[in-house]
C-alpha cells in the first residue's frame, strides 16, 4: 500500500498535515482538490487550505487550535510568527451522549496474571515500599536502600562502574582509552522471586510548604500504599514536620477502611538513635518481605486493568498515530469493564466541551469546569496560561500551539463516556473512563497517575523520553518509525505503521493491548523497567503546565 503524503484530519479542517517532507513549489493533491507549496513542509508540519487572513481561526481536528496573525496563502506553512492560540469555549454539559462501544467479544474470555489483593484489586507487580513523610529522612531512607537493594538480587547492574574500572587500568597502564567498550547488564539472583523489588520514594515535601501541599502529599502516598502493586510500606517520619503519620494514616482509610497492608511507621524523634530506628525497620521491613514472598501470580479478568494514558515529547504526529491507538485502547478498557485515566488538564485546553458533554452525570461536568477554570485562573495569576504548554521540541515537531497540542492529546481518551472526575490526588474506584487533574509535566502527571491506582502506563511519545514510574510498568509507544528505530532502547512498541497506512487505529490498538497483557502478566519487562527508571515527583499544586 503506497503512502500518502499529507492528511486532512477533518473534513472541517482548514490546515492539511505533511507525513513526510514536502518542498516548495510542489504540487501535491489532499482530499481531491491540488495545492501548490509556497514554501517547505517539514513532516508533521501544517499548510494552509485557502487564503488565510488576520482574525481568521485555525481549525484542525474539525475544532479551533489558533488564530491567524499574518496573512497565510493557501499552501502556505502555518508556524508560531503567523499563528497564534486560540480554543473554543465551554459550558454546562449538553444533551445525553450516546456510545458505541467497539466489539470485544474475542477479548472477554482474555485474563492476564496478576497478584489479587484483599480488597479485591489486582497488581501486575509485587513491591514493597519505603516511605519518607519528610524529606529529612531521605538520607535514612536512602541508608536503607544501600541496606536491601544489593543484599536482595535489586540493585541496578554496574555496567557503567565496570567501564570506570578499566579506565582506570588503562590509566595506569599509561594507555588511552580510544574506543567505547560496551558491557551486557546481568541481573543478581534474587533472594524473593515473588517480590518484584524494593521501591524508595524519595521526595522534597512533607514541611516548609503549606498545610495543604503536605495534606496532599500524605494523599499520594496513601495512594501508593493502596495500590494494587503494593504489598506493604515502611515509613519514615521525623515527627515535627505538617505531613504527621495521623493524616496518612486518614488517608489510607479513606482507600481502605479495613486497613489490609502492612504499613510499618518509625519516628526518629520518638526513636532516640538513629541506628536503632534503621535496625528495627530492617527487620520489620525483611519480615513483611517474607510474607509479601508468599503471594504468587493467578488469572484476572481484564476488567482489573486500570491503564494510565499519558504521552510526553509529543510531536506532529501524536495526534495521528500512537493518541488514537490509545484511545482505542482505553476504549476497549472500558467496554471490558476495566478503567483508564486521562489526565494532564492543561493539554485539555479547547477539548472541555467534548469531555463535558461525555460526562455521566452533570455533576461530574460540573465539576470538571470547576477545575479546569480554578487551574487555568491559577496560571494567569502568575502570568502565565496554558498557551504556554508547547515546549520547543513541540514546536520544532509540528505542535505550534497549546490547543492544537490538546486537540491531538485529548484522543488518548477515545470515545467512550466519562465516568468520573478526580481532583489530584483522588484514587479512582469506578469503572470507564476517568479525568484526573494533574500537570501536563511528564512526571507529575504519571506519579499521580499511578497513585490514583493506575496500574499499566501507556506512554506516547514523538520526541523520544526515557520516563518510568517506580511501582507500576509504563509502556512508552512511539509516534513514527524514525523514533523508535534511533531509540530502540526506551521505546516498547510503534505506530508508525499508521503514519505509513499500513495499518489502522484498530489494529494497533490491538496490538497495544496484547503487549499490555504480557507486561500485566510479568512475561515482559518494560524498556523503561529494565533501566531502573524509577521517576517520582509530587505535584504541590502550584503551577506546572
Amino acid at each position: 500500500m503506497a503512502a500518502d503524503k499529507t492528511l486532512r484530519i477533518d473534513p472541517k479542517d482548514n490546515v492539511i498535515v505533511a507525513l513526510t517532507q514536502l518542498n516548495a513549489g510542489a504540487t501535491v493533491t489532499a482530499a481531491g482538490e491540488q495545492y501548490i507549496l509556497q514554501s517547505d513542509i517539514p513532516a508533521k508540519q501544517k499548510f494552509a487550505t485557502r487564503d488565510l487572513d488576520i482574525g481568521d481561526e485555525v481549525i484542525m481536528y474539525g475544532g479551533v487550535v489558533g488564530l491567524v496573525r499574518e496573512v497565510i496563502p493557501k499552501g502556505g506553512l502555518l508556524s508560531t510568527r503567523n499563528v497564534q492560540h486560540d480554543a473554543s469555549g465551554f459550558g454546562p454539559k449538553v444533551g445525553e451522549y450516546a456510545w458505541s462501544a467497539p466489539d470485544v467479544s474475542a477479548w472477554y474470555s482474555r485474563t492476564f496474571d496478576g497478584y489479587h489483593r484483599a480488597d479485591g484489586q489486582v497488581g501486575t507487580r509485587n513491591y514493597w515500599l519505603v516511605i519518607p513523610l519528610v524529606f529529612c529522612e531521605n538520607r535514612n531512607v536512602e541508608a536503607l536502600r544501600e541496606a536491601f537493594e544489593e543484599e536482595l538480587g535489586y540493585g541496578r547492574p554496574k555496567l557503567y562502574r565496570e567501564q570506570v574500572r578499566q579506565l582506570i587500568a588503562r590509566h595506569s597502564q599509561g594507555t588511552r582509552a580510544t574506543e567505547r567498550v560496551d558491557f551486557a547488564p546481568t541481573r543478581q539472583e534474587q533472594v524473593f522471586p515473588n517480590v518484584d523489588g524494593v521501591r524508595f520514594l524519595l521526595h522534597e515535601g512533607g514541611c516548609g510548604g503549606t498545610r495543604q501541599d503536605s495534606k496532599a502529599l500524605c494523599g499520594l502516598l496513601a495512594g501508593y500504599i493502596h495500590h494494587p502493586n503494593v504489598a506493604g510500606a515502611t515509613v519514615l517520619s521525623l515527627g515535627c514536620q505538617n505531613a504527621q503519620p495521623s493524616i496518612l494514616m486518614d488517608a489510607l482509610r479513606e482507600r481502605d477502611p479495613d486497613l489490609r497492608k502492612p504499613v510499618l511507621m518509625y519516628e526518629q524523634q520518638k526513636s532516640g538513635l538513629e541506628s536503632d530506628m534503621l535496625s528495627d525497620a530492617i527487620r520489620a521491613t525483611f519480615e513483611g518481605l517474607v510474607e509479601a514472598n508468599r503471594l504468587t501470580r493467578q488469572p484476572a479478568p481484564l476488567s482489573k486493568l486500570n491503564v494510565a494514558l499519558k504521552c510526553g515529547g509529543s510531536d506532529g504526529f501524536s495526534g495521528i498515530s500512537a493518541n488514537p491507538a490509545l484511545g482505542h485502547v482505553s476504549d476497549m478498557v472500558a467496554a471490558l469493564g476495566g478503567k483508564s485515566i486521562l489526565a494532564e488538564f492543561p493539554e485539555l485546553c479547547g477539548m472541555e466541551q467534548n469531555l463535558i458533554n461525555r460526562c455521566v452525570e452533570a455533576s461530574q461536568a460540573n465539576r470538571f469546569i470547576q477545575l479546569m477554570r480554578d487551574y487555568a485562573a491559577r496560571a494567569r495569576a502568575v502570568h502565565s496560561g496554558f498557551e504556554m504548554n508547547p515546549s520547543p521540541g513541540n514546536i520544532r515537531d509540528g505542535l505550534i500551539t497549546d490547543a492544537m497540542k490538546s486537540a491531538g492529546a485529548a484522543r488518548k481518551g477515545g470515545t467512550s463516556p466519562v465516568t468520573a472526575v478526580l481532583d489530584y490526588p483522588e484514587y479512582d474506584e469506578t469503572p470507564g473512563l476517568a479525568l484526573l487533574c494533574t500537570p501536563g509535566n511528564d512526571v507529575e502527571c504519571v506519579t499521580a497517575q499511578v497513585g490514583a491506582g493506575a496500574n499499566v502506563v501507556l506512554f506516547t511519545t514523538g520526541l523520544g523520553t526515557p520516563t518510568g514510574n517506580p511501582i507500576a510498568p509504563v509502556i512508552k509507544v512511539s509516534t513514527n518509525s524514525s523514533l523508535a528505530d534511533r531509540m530502540s532502547d526506551i521505546i516498547d512498541i510503534d505506530t508508525g505503521a499508521v503514519i505509513r497506512g499500513e495499518a489502522t487505529i484498530q489494529q494497533v490498538g490491538e496490538s497495544i493491548l496484547e503487549l499490555i497483557l504480557k507486561v500485566a502478566s510479568g512475561k515482559v519487562r518494560t524498556k523503561a523497567e529494565q533501566h531502573y527508571q524509577n521517576d517520582f515527583i509530587p505535584w504541590k499544586r502550584g503551577v506546572s503546565l
